[in-house]
């Protein structure tokens, strides 16, 4: 898989990504060991509709760089993790989230950089990432996919095309049966911070009609308009009355409209949120962007960072719907 703005699925990578179908849940007794010796098996429905099974609960485990730290958020441990980890202008990489990355082994931080070899010694129990859509693994280069796979059983969770509450209770569910107390007071404070920021969005929206909203990512030579329905939290953020304009479809996969940056202007938004991952193209470079710089919404100060990967968390999605209803609150409907 190359890393091109354009290639199959390293689009979504390299420049900063979500069904039809219901909710699939763990299987059997929810995904958990079942009772008595520590010999028992284990089992885990996944988003692909594939049944894991190990003949103990898993220990190992190696995971997305997202999906190591929503796993965190609820005191599971991951021991190795691939993708995007570094830190980016010295602070935390953004889709680290909580987690401690000095603490874990990464397997490659780039999009095609999975270190197969170095996985293998690891040994790991179980790998675990998230799907755009599935039912390919995110992060694990299609080439190796087999040989990743024959090293230990693998979990996908589908964040694509479907509203932000799936994947988050997905990941609760597989949590839970990885052994986390779903009633821990860290857990339940996120849950019910989370719920309080939903409510925030929905007040914000209702109270201030008509802020036009434009999620988008950038590179040297392109602006990337969302398609919202593609992307599990731009969906549900338009549940909540927000008004997210709507990206055309610019290949089959479906995530992004294409713009040259003499035609940023193409949409008119109140408030831009612009991608944060450090694939991404950062502020103050889009800013050397002529076109970009005379947008009403930047000119006006009225952008904010788009966690476009944030972990699937309550813990990690609390901060970012406080922040929407922050910035939707006091946006100024502005003159194109």
């Amino acid at each position: 898989m190359n890393n091109s703005p354009l290639s199959r699925r390293g689009l979504l990578a390299s420049i900063g990504a979500l069904g039809a179908g219901a909710l699939l849940t763990a299987c059997g007794d929810g995904g958990k060991a079942s009772p008595g010796a520590g010999s028992s098996s284990w089992t885990f429905k996944d988003d692909r509709g594939k049944v894991i099974k190990t003949d103990k609960r898993p220990k190992n485990l190696v995971a997305f760089i997202s999906s190591a730290a929503a796993l965190h958020d609820y005191g599971i441990e991951c021991t190795g993790v691939f993708g995007p980890s570094k830190p980016v202008d010295g602070k935390p990489n953004p889709q680290a989230g909580n987690l401690d990355v000095a603490k874990v082994t990464s397997f490659g931080a780039a999009w095609g950089e999975f270190n197969v070899e170095k996985y293998a010694a690891h040994q790991p129990d179980l790998l675990i990432s998230n799907m755009f859509p599935p039912p390919a693994l995110w992060f694990v280069p299609e080439e190796s996919t087999k040989k990743i796979e024959s090293l230990a059983p693998s979990i996908g969770i589908a964040g694509a095309r479907k509203s932000l509450l799936e994947p988050l209770r997905r990941y609760e569910e597989l949590a839970g049966a990885l052994g986390a107390d779903l009633k821990a007071t860290q857990v339940t404070r996120a849950k019910a911070r989370f719920q309080a920021a939903e409510a925030a969005v929905r007040k914000a929206a209702a109270a201030n009609p008509g802020v036009k909203v434009l999620a988008m990512s950038g590179d040297a030579e392109q602006l990337y308009a969302a398609v919202p329905d593609s992307y599990c939290d731009l969906n549900y953020f338009k549940d909540l009355g927000v008004e997210i304009i709507e990206g055309k479809k610019g290949d089959e996969w479906g995530f992004w409209e294409f713009l040259s940056w003499e035609n940023a202007d193409k949409y008119h938004a109140d408030l831009i949120m612009i991608d944060n991952r450090s694939s991404a193209l950062p502020a103050e470079e889009l800013l050397k962007k002529p076109t970009w710089a005379e947008l009403p919404a930047v000119k006006a100060g009225q952008t904010i960072p788009w966690a476009m990967e944030e972990r699937y968390s309550y813990a990690g999605f609390a901060p970012v719907l406080e922040q929407l209803a922050a910035a939707i609150a006091k946006s100024k409907r502005l003159t194109p």
